[in-house]
């Protein structure tokens, strides 16, 4: 026995230039029957939040799948899925399409590579689905624009929710973030986590979009930027303090990545910190107000932009 909603429709070129679009959505529920083998030419997402199953990879392994957890069903790739029997599962789906799939999946929001995502808590992409359902109602004159901001959203909601996240982050990238000033290549920074080079890079990508060099670069460089506006340490102690024992290579990378000098980027920020300088490093949970360049306030962080 099993109860099932489901609703498909075909979005204009226009809409498709959104960069995403929705084709569809469903809520499931009960022993339903199994899909597949099949392929299909787009995305879809499928929530499952409680109950069990089973999936099929086109390798011919077959692995069981326990709520909560993602399958992605990925275009051109043949995929065979089903509830168990016994216990049936609740699902919710979406089918999703579009140019910017691609940079989503370069990001590591979408993971091909993946099918089956274990999910520390299904309720947030749940909530995105029901609105893509409510707005998936008919004569709507918005369903395409508001389904497409939605599939956005969605994608967000499932990294959130995927179950190799802590509620306050990436592990990995947290660890790195507290190592990023030791002077460790990225093959030392992965032996700490008893990876190899690659693997950290792709835990990298998964989690923060970019490769391990450029975000231990983006911390350096953010720390450089609090340090150099709030403080008075001379343009090679920041340089220590960050990681680099040579000022003139320190100074040349902040100023091909920053787009201006360290000594300049002082002049300018320092006259935006309230009550002249300060010796003490800020706390990065509450960093100092800086300026723009063109001497407007500025509000937010100072690793604002990094």
């Amino acid at each position: 026995m099993y109860h099932t909603w489901m609703r498909y429709f075909t979005p204009s070129p226009v809409h498709h230039r959104l960069g995403l679009v929705c084709l569809g959505v469903g809520l499931q529920h009960g022993t339903l029957p199994a899909v597949g083998p099949r392929t299909l030419d787009h995305h879809v997402a499928l929530v499952i939040s409680s109950g069990s199953g089973w999936f099929r990879a086109p390798d011919g392994r077959r692995r069981p799948v326990t709520a909560p957890a993602l399958i992605w069903l990925s275009p051109g790739v043949a995929h065979h899925y089903g509830a168990d029997p016994e216990t049936g599962w609740d699902e919710c789906f979406v089918d999703f399409t579009g140019p910017a799939t691609t940079t989503y999946t370069e990001l590591g929001y979408i993971e091909p590579d993946r099918p089956v995502v274990p999910l520390a808590d299904p309720d947030g992409p749940r909530g995105v689905v029901g609105r893509i359902a409510r707005a998936a109602r008919r004569g709507n004159p918005l369903l395409e624009v508001e389904t497409s901001a939605a599939v956005h959203e969605l994608l967000v909601a499932l990294r959130r929710a995927r179950a190799d996240i802590a509620p306050d982050g990436d592990p990995v990238l947290q660890s790195l973030a507290r190592d990023a000033f030791k002077a460790l290549s990225v093959t030392e920074h992965a032996a700490r986590h008893g990876m190899t080079p690659a693997e950290l890079r792709t835990a990298v990508r998964r989690g923060a979009g970019c490769s391990p060099k450029d975000y231990l670069l983006g911390i350096r460089l953010g720390r450089a930027k609090e340090l150099l506006a709030a403080t008075e340490l001379p343009v090679a102690a920041v340089a220590r303090r960050v990681g680099y024992d040579d000022p003139a290579y320190f100074s040349r990378l902040f100023t091909r990545r920053v787009g201006t000098a360290p000594v300049r980027f002082r002049e300018q920020q320092g006259r935006a910190v309230p009550g002249g300088w300060s010796q003490q490093v800020p706390d990065p949970e509450r960093p100092p107000t800086l300026t723009s360049f063109d001497g407007t306030a500025a509000s937010g962080g100072a690793g604002a932009g990094t």
